[in-house]
């Protein structure tokens, strides 16, 4: 059975070939390509389109090849989404996360209707480019998206939709919007109706694994193949990711490592009570009927827009040299809470960095080794105290931390956190999020038999690094520091 696994991140997407060979997951890259997000105007969108183009150009990789696919599935980031119109439509491209035009409207939604109201419906972390949030301000400004809309969609189910001519909301990306009520296992019309919109154009949601259509007869016509079953997955991409984490043990801590860090455990149910409130945890759908009870963390954005600041200064540096910088630079001479509001939207972070160091009255890095350096140590230490309290919430405690996903690649973050945490770590795999969409399509076909089977595939087929904590009284002491200097309870 083999099969092709769509993931896009919020940087980059690629297309993926899986196939099963003898109990073992063999996985080929046919095709990567860019996204970047486009500023038209005042304006941070996504260029949809162009990620269509792309899906196609996999698709004719594949023939090419001449592979027979026997099914296809699309993964990517969350709570961003488009709406379609009368016609079948698309209306407009899809704004960007990061736009500004959700600053301040997270605080008045919530002063208005309430957090413990919206927690207790949809036990979501307050984040303020949440879904909610982000059509709450294109109501309270009165956009003609509105007037026009008929059905909402998020990215993975628009693009779906472009392939395959079917509307569904999948499941997993469904429950980031803090609009869907998980102990209802719909969507919540009164929520919805509360910030003004239409629970008509929210439909049906479809669980991992369901076969959601198959390519369009246009599509077909269009590159010359044959029509493929499209399947959803768990389609937001750290759904998938957690998915494919390979642990042998039900009570497992991971940590999804990239442009975001996500960290947490997989539950039965969500986790609604005043201290999952209160910690502001969050609980999103998984990969058959499993919750991932967890917290975002700001991940390697910031390193990731420090290198485009010294791009636009005209001092290139591979991600390698960056490492190898911070290697060398002075040890904990200064820290950041990464999840400060100031480092959430693009622009000068080196700039934005200092600003931070400044205020809390720390040691300004000068140079581009001691800025990674300080944004690294500061990474693994908010991991340490994520962890903390997902054992705290949780109940459980975790003899280690399976990592998976890009960031794993930068061994120097996977030893610090390690040596963060006083714990092992874990890494592996790379392509966590591609594996686990991967995963579903099997299980689905009748090739893997549960998560758990395939978990025990997934172990016996990807390398897992091992990194063993050193030096871990001096990271104690650097812990003590970094929560007294962030501020971090």
């Amino acid at each position: 059975m083999t099969i092709l696994a769509y993931d896009l991140g919020a940087s980059s997407g690629r297309a993926l070939l899986g196939r099963l060979n003898e109990g073992k997951i063999e996985v080929e890259e046919l095709h990567r390509f860019p996204n970047d997000p486009v500023q038209v105007g005042d304006r941070l969108q996504w260029d949809i389109l162009r990620l269509l183009h792309e899906l196609k150009q996999g698709l004719l990789k594949v023939k090419h090849r001449g592979i027979k696919l026997d099914s296809i599935a699309i993964d990517s980031w969350a709570v961003d989404f488009g709406f379609i119109g009368s016609n079948g439509e698309l209306l407009g491209n899809p704004y960007h996360y990061r736009d500004h035009h959700t600053d301040g409207v997270m605080e008045q939604v919530v002063e208005e209707l309430s957090a413990s109201a919206i927690f207790a419906k949809t036990g979501i972390q307050f984040l303020p480019f949440n879904t909610i949030y982000q059509l709450a301000a294109l109501k309270r400004a009165d956009s003609p998206l509105l007037r026009d809309a008929k059905h909402f969609l998020m990215i993975p189910d628009l693009l779906r939709y472009f392939l395959t001519g079917e509307m569904f909301n999948e499941f997993s990306n469904a429950t980031t919007t803090q609009l869907y009520n998980p102990v209802a296992g719909s969507w919540d019309e009164e929520l919805i109706r509360a910030i003004g919109l239409s629970p008509e154009w929210f439909g049906k949601v479809v669980q991992p694994g369901a076969q959601v259509g198959q390519l369009r007869s246009s599509v077909c016509a269009e590159l010359g193949i044959e029509p493929v079953p499209v399947y959803a997955v768990a389609e937001h991409d750290t759904g998938s990711a957690v998915a494919a984490v390979p642990a042998l043990d039900r009570s497992f801590a991971y940590l999804s490592c990239g442009t975001w860090s996500l960290m947490g455990t997989e539950v039965s149910g969500p986790v609604i009570n005043d201290l999952a409130q209160e910690l502001n945890f969050t609980n999103e759908g998984g990969a058959y009927g499993t919750y991932r009870l967890l917290k975002n963390i700001m991940g390697l954005w910031i390193l990731q827009e420090c290198r485009r600041s010294w791009e636009r200064a005209g001092i290139s540096y591979d991600f390698p040299e960056l490492v190898k910088l911070a290697n060398v630079a002075e040890p904990f001479a200064a820290f950041i809470d990464p999840d400060d509001p100031l480092f959430l939207h693009p622009g000068d972070m080196p700039a934005r960095i200092a600003e931070y160091c400044k205020r809390t009255g720390q040691k300004v890095p000068a140079e581009a080794g001691t800025t990674v350096r300080c944004i690294l140590e500061s990474l693994a230490l908010k991991y340490r105290c994520v962890l903390e309290l997902t054992e705290q919430l949780s109940g459980q405690s975790f003899n280690g931390l399976h990592m998976v996903g890009g960031g794993i690649q930068n061994t120097l973050l996977c030893q610090w956190t390690s040596n963060a945490i006083g714990k092992p770590v874990w890494a592996g795999p790379v392509e966590g999020s591609a594996i686990g969409n991967m995963i579903v399509q099997w299980i689905a076909g009748g090739k893997l038999s549960d998560i758990w089977e395939a978990r025990k595939v997934i172990r016996g087929s990807f390398p897992v690094d091992v990194y063993e904590p050193v030096h871990h009284k001096e990271w104690d002491n650097a812990y003590r520091s970094f929560r007294e200097k962030t501020g971090i309870a």
